[in-house]
């Protein structure tokens, strides 16, 4: 605040408080004069309120690029100022050095473009042949290895021929298994075929009679050398079928958690059983030691004197018996008959539940009589009641028919076939489709014999791409991967041609129409002798609604 006097009359003044208010802004300047001789600016009058501010309408109205006017300055070298000098009256300039230039051709623009155009020809030349060269060279490569592969594929091929030539002369030379004993009747069979043959065409009358008797005498020498090598083999399985038996009766629990771990357990019948196994491992072991001998004799008989039978009782003699003879030096082989009836009466000790309680599971026959009413059949052949898993039953079979044992009997004595070649098919074909894990049904039904059927009635023994004939080269897979394997989805391939099938994507696309169609006539074939059996029923509708879903 200030105050200050004014003149209110002619000779009073008053006192009045002026209120002075500071801008809170710049005042403009709006023109005035200056006092030269004292100095003072005197400027025009002017509002002391705020002005109004103008309304923002969002768009800027004035700024200094507008206003203001930039300037740039750039310095710039000037060309040096030259100069020539000649010959004249008074001077004379030297022309030794100087250069005659005479004008050259005129270029025009169409000259100018043909030329560059022929240049750009050249280097196109250029660097297209060393792009061929480059290109021929990567197909030389390509071929190199391919041949390469090609000789190595069919070295392997070559090998592996080899070697199934000769696992089949050594299951030939010594048959062991089932299979092998199969090979051995075939290859008689076929040597019985090719000699009657001959003989119908080379001999007539009384000769001939005479050269049938001669085969027949032939045939005989053969089943029964034959019949020698399979004693020798059942005996030699029979021992490893007894240890399997009890390495499967001594075996922990097992289980799979659910982070695909695999957790063990053992219980008081499984130590029982292999507390068991390795006791009749160390009677069943020849040319060990005298000591060593007795004291597994005497570990044996503290085992099974902690039950009191009959059957006890009688190996307790028997272990008594051989400890004396032992005692009195006799002799290892004539000791032989008296270990063989340890080893059989301990192994029915181990078979009997009541001392090994954990084989009770595995026994074909249950210690429970009214458990096999149920579930046995009746085998029209021998006249013998089995168990179902003793009767192999084909996919079109009602009846359970003969047991396996007649089957096995009937086929050496008459037809003498080999099955090895579709058990391994039918194997291979069980192991692809449990790869895929989606629950297929039907490859666990069909039994060799089926596969047999399909194979040589409606896929004719062969590929259907490359006519292959080796059986021993040949797999079935599914016609359509997206599909549950069954016989009217299946192809019969080699296995190379099965892996690059089951690579494809789109089978109309890869195989020609006619392909197709031959295919399909085979999967209706199937179809309707499978239609026939009850089982494949459910199978058959659900296979055509997905084929109507697709």
């Amino acid at each position: 605040y200030l105050g200050t006097s004014i003149l209110t009359d002619s000779d009073s003044f008053q006192d009045v408080v002026v209120k002075i208010e500071r801008p809170t802004y710049h005042k403009p300047f709006l023109g005035g004069f200056k006092n030269r001789i004292t100095g003072v600016e005197f400027h025009n009058a002017g509002s002391q309120t705020v002005p109004k501010k103008r309304p923002d309408k969002g768009i800027k109205l004035f700024c200094r690029e507008t206003q203001t006017v930039f300037q740039k300055n750039k310095p710039q070298q000037a060309k040096n100022t030259t100069s020539t000098q000649m010959t004249k009256i008074g001077l004379y300039v030297s022309n030794v050095t100087d250069k005659l230039i005479s004008p050259g051709k005129y270029l025009t623009a169409e000259e100018y473009h043909k030329r560059r155009l022929e240049a750009v020809i050249v280097l196109q030349t250029y660097f297209r042949r060393w792009h061929a060269i480059n290109v021929v060279q990567n197909l030389r490569e390509e071929k190199r290895l391919r041949l390469a592969w090609e000789a190595q594929e069919e070295l392997r091929r070559k090998k592996e021929k080899e070697e199934k030539l000769r696992r089949d002369h050594e299951r030939r030379l010594n048959p062991k298994t089932k299979e092998d004993f199969e090979l051995l009747y075939h290859a008689l069979e076929l040597w019985r075929q090719e000699e009657t043959e001959r003989i119908n065409r080379t001999l007539t009358g009384a000769e001939r009679k005479a050269a049938f008797c001669g085969l027949l005498e032939q045939e005989a020498q053969l089943i029964a050398s034959i019949g020698r090598h399979k004693l020798n083999a059942d005996e030699e399985n029979q021992q490893k079928a007894i240890l399997d038996f009890l390495k499967k009766c001594a075996q922990p629990k097992r289980w799979k958690a659910y982070d695909g771990k695999i957790t063990e357990m053992d219980t008081q019948y499984t130590l029982r059983a292999r507390e068991l196994l390795e006791i009749y491992r160390s009677i069943s072991m020849n040319d060990i030691p005298k000591d060593e001998r007795i004291d597994v004799l005497l570990t044996l008989r503290r085992t099974v004197k902690e039950h009191e039978c009959k059957l006890t009782r009688e190996i307790v003699e028997l272990i008594d018996r051989e400890v004396d003879l032992m005692s009195r030096a006799v002799k290892e082989c004539n000791l032989e008959g008296l270990r063989k009836r340890i080893c059989t009466l301990f192994f029915q000790y181990i078979k009997t539940p009541k001392f090994n309680p954990e084989v009770a599971r595995i026994l074909k026959v249950p210690p429970d009589p009214l458990k096999l009413y149920k579930n046995v059949s009746f085998c029209h052949s021998c006249k013998n009641y089995l168990p179902p898993t003793e009767f192999p039953v084909p996919a079109n079979s009602c009846t359970t028919g003969r047991c396996r044992l007649c089957c096995k009997v009937d086929n050496e004595a008459r037809r003498r076939e080999a099955f090895l070649k579709y058990k391994l098919i039918l194997e291979n074909l069980r192991k692809s489709e449990t790869d895929y894990q989606d629950d297929a049904k039907i490859v666990f039904l069909v039994q060799h014999q089926d596969l047999q059927y399909m194979i040589e009635n409606i896929w004719g023994c062969q590929s259907a791409v490359s006519a292959c004939s080796d059986l021993y080269d040949l797999v079935m897979v599914r016609w359509d991967k997206q599909r549950e394997w069954s016989p009217w989805n299946t192809i019969l391939l080699t296995k190379d041609e099965a892996d690059a099938h089951l690579k494809l994507c789109n089978l109309k696309k890869a195989y020609e129409a006619a392909f197709i169609h031959r295919i399909k006539h085979k999967h209706i074939r199937a179809k309707h002798y499978f239609a026939q059996i009850p089982a494949m029923t459910s199978f058959l509708h659900r296979s055509d609604n997905q084929a109507n879903a697709n």
